[in-house]
């Protein structure tokens, strides 16, 4: 049960992680290499899909 929980909070926890970083990359641009401009949040979101789709991936197989 703990560990059902545990991987059920760590995909929240990643979503929150990267929407907080899309809302620092609006109001002022991370400087990181492809996130130079205001405009470049969308690629956080990519990253977003990417990495929960991965853990609830891997969720599903263990």
């Amino acid at each position: 049960m703990a560990a059902m929980l545990v991987k059920g909070s760590m995909s929240k926890f990643l979503a929150l992680v990267i929407v907080a970083m899309m809302v620092i990359q609006i109001i002022k641009p991370l400087g990181w290499p492809g996130l130079k401009r205001r405009s470049d949040f969308w690629k956080l979101a990519v990253l977003a899909m990417a990495a929960i789709s991965i853990t609830a991936a891997l969720g599903h197989w263990t």
